[in-house]
């Protein structure tokens, strides 16, 4: 049975109750459903807790997706003593650094609106982030993007997501933004991500519901990393 993803529906959901179906054979530990986001599309897995019937806690270094691709292991601190398949248990996110990473990634989101240019890889952090371009030649300028993302974040516009179908995002083959990774496919359907007035985009991650939430912001270092790559360093301001 898949794992429910309740943090599709609403990022800011930052607990909930749940029971173990599954203990992988690394010592992972697969519930039905969680708040916790499995790493997948540059975006890191969360961290935080999982609280037993007694009380008891257990650290979660991370989030991955099993083998199957729709279940979700929460990865715990080696050694810790595991709960059992059955067992009703409450899962809390390390919320401060969830909410760091939402912002940074609606904030890579203008990004991509600043430098138009097709993405080749991106990775997101909690004081740091980047995005890879495919841009043929050189001469970006840190403070002119900068400027460029600032004046968006001042908008304070909304953030939403919606659903659309497989063959509604191959008819509008322009809303993909990124070569290294496809949207995630599979299902029927793929959320698209929509800054109002800004940006709209499939993504699978999480990000704030107002700009507002994203705060200053500055491109710190611009990297070549091959002919047409270039790596630009976002951090906070």
């Amino acid at each position: 049975m898949a794992t429910i993803l309740l943090f599709r529906d609403d990022a800011y959901q930052k607990e909930t109750t749940a029971v173990v179906t599954e203990l992988t054979a690394e010592g992972g530990i697969v519930t039905d459903r969680t708040v916790f986001y499995a790493s997948a599309g540059g975006q890191p897995g969360d961290r935080g807790v999982l609280v037993r019937a007694d009380g008891r806690e257990i650290a979660i270094e991370t989030a991955i997706y099993g083998p199957s691709k729709v279940d979700v292991v929460h990865v715990p601190a080696a050694g810790t003593e595991l709960p059992e398949p059955g067992e009703a248990v409450t899962l809390r996110l390390d919320w401060p650094t969830r909410h760091k990473r939402m912002r940074m990634h609606t904030a890579l989101h203008l990004l991509s609106v600043a430098l138009p240019y097709p993405v080749t890889g991106g990775s997101i952090g909690e004081e740091e982030s980047r995005l890879d371009f495919d841009i043929p030649d050189a001469g970006l300028d840190k403070d002119a993007i900068t400027a460029k993302v600032a004046e968006m974040i001042a908008t304070g516009a909304k953030v939403s997501e919606r659903w659309i179908t497989d063959e509604e995002l191959d008819a509008n083959p322009g809303l993909v933004k990124t070569l290294s990774v496809k949207p995630p496919r599979g299902t029927g359907r793929v959320r698209l991500v929509e800054i109002a007035g800004i940006d709209l985009q499939p993504c699978g991650g999480t990000h704030v519901r107002s700009l507002d939430e994203i705060g200053a912001v500055q491109v710190t270092k611009i990297e070549k990393k091959g002919q047409q790559n270039r790596r630009v360093r976002l951090a906070w301001a």
